[in-house]
């Protein structure tokens, strides 16, 4: 039996695995809902050890620049101007952190000091490298937020 084109795409979407590793989702089309983003935005799951990598990464996300972890606390100095993240999952859902670290200024306010890790929004004074470009790529994201639902009280 010979396959074609068309028949082996038909099976595809009738087993459902063009939606299951369908495209990441683009910046601009990440909808923040009630504070939220649902969906993961790579359909993949995170890796938290990724996540905890990236989290700490001061070419990427930085985040120790201004949060506190314990979980982290052998790593670089880390910040106090922003709240400490430990207990941040049982504080925030998934889908809540996962819209923070998309957009904080879309959760909290403008006058919020983080920046947009996945909006092409990123800020004021934006690095030329940065203009027209994301700090983190989706499945960073991802990867962060299955870190930051691992620190619980």
């Amino acid at each position: 039996m010979r396959l074609t084109v068309p028949a082996i795409a038909a099976a595809f979407v009738m087993t459902g695995w063009v939606g299951a590793h369908a495209a990441e989702v683009a910046p601009g089309d990440v909808q923040i809902e009630d504070m939220a983003v649902e969906a993961s935005l790579t359909g993949t799951p995170g890796n938290p050890e990724e996540g905890a990598k990236t989290f700490a990464n001061r070419s990427l996300g930085n985040c120790l620049a201004c949060h506190a972890v314990e979980a982290l606390a052998k790593e670089q100095f880390h910040g106090n101007v922003a709240p400490p993240l430990d207990g941040v999952a049982d504080r925030w859902s998934q889908a809540e952190l996962r819209a923070i670290v998309v957009d904080a200024k879309k959760v909290f306010s403008d006058e919020s000091m983080m920046p947009g890790f996945y909006s092409l929004d990123v800020g004021k004074n934006v690095r030329e490298d940065l203009v027209g470009k994301t700090i983190l790529t989706a499945q960073q994201v991802e990867d962060v937020v299955a870190f930051l639902t691992t620190l619980k009280e």
